[in-house]
């Protein structure tokens, strides 16, 4: 079963709210240590935080971040962003093709960089941080970003079990951050949602569904598309 206890951390988007909480939390469940990595890291306040950095999108940077941390028993793919805009149709191809590094390519060449290292720990683990977004598809190459990541987890999550590396996918609505400052309604504190995370993984738990919105959209899934999108009931009158 992975525990936090004694373990050596990896966090990507550090500096962001979610992350933030991801390395504290961390280090509150006895974590030895926390690379705490960005594009440029932070400097913090305890020796056990070591600032990495760490360009999920640039293979060199992946590289040169599993060389400095050798010693990671649990991988965090935290680090996401979101396009200029939700729709397919009015963003940019580069803008496509930048989200899709950031969300999809950037972990799972991560996990594939660090798979070796986990493999040779006892307890390890990988946590891929999604969205209700990966089932919901109202955020445009974001929730297709989400979506591939999503069922890039599965995959890897079946690959990796006989190494005995535990594989945890996170599923979550709005957060309080500032990434989703724009969007009304509720919001989770990042600390709810990060100590539902780690309760998750030394757990030994799948998949998170982290609050009711998530929860419900899931379970939809197995109904007609209409249920999700009843909008689309209007378009062919």
């Amino acid at each position: 079963m992975p525990s936090l206890d004694g373990a050596v951390v990896l966090v990507t988007g550090a500096n962001g709210g979610i992350g933030t909480h991801f390395v504290h939390d961390a280090l509150a469940r006895g974590a030895a240590k926390v690379y705490a990595t960005a594009r440029s890291p932070r400097a913090w306040d305890d020796e056990r935080i070591v600032p990495l950095t760490l360009d999920v999108t640039d293979r060199a940077s992946i590289d040169a971040a599993v060389a400095a941390a050798a010693d990671v028993t649990v991988l965090v793919n935290n680090a996401g962003a979101t396009p200029p805009s939700a729709s397919l149709l009015d963003v940019t191809e580069a803008d496509i093709r930048a989200n899709m590094e950031t969300n999809f390519f950037g972990p799972v060449l991560l996990a594939r960089a660090f798979a070796p290292i986990l493999a040779a720990k006892q307890g390890s683990a990988l946590v891929d941080v999604h969205s209700v977004a990966s089932w919901y598809a109202f955020g445009g190459v974001y929730s297709a970003s989400k979506a591939a990541l999503w069922s890039a987890t599965n995959s890897l999550r079946i690959e990796l079990a006989p190494m005995g590396i535990h594989v945890t996918g996170v599923h979550m609505g709005y957060v309080d951050t500032d990434m989703a400052a724009h969007a009304e309604g509720p919001k989770m504190l990042p600390t709810q949602l990060v100590t539902t995370v780690y309760d998750a993984v030394e757990a030994g738990e799948y998949e998170v569904l982290a609050d009711e919105l998530t929860q419900g959209v899931k379970a939809a899934l197995s109904g007609p598309v209409e249920a999700l999108y009843p909008d689309l009931r209007g378009t062919n009158a």
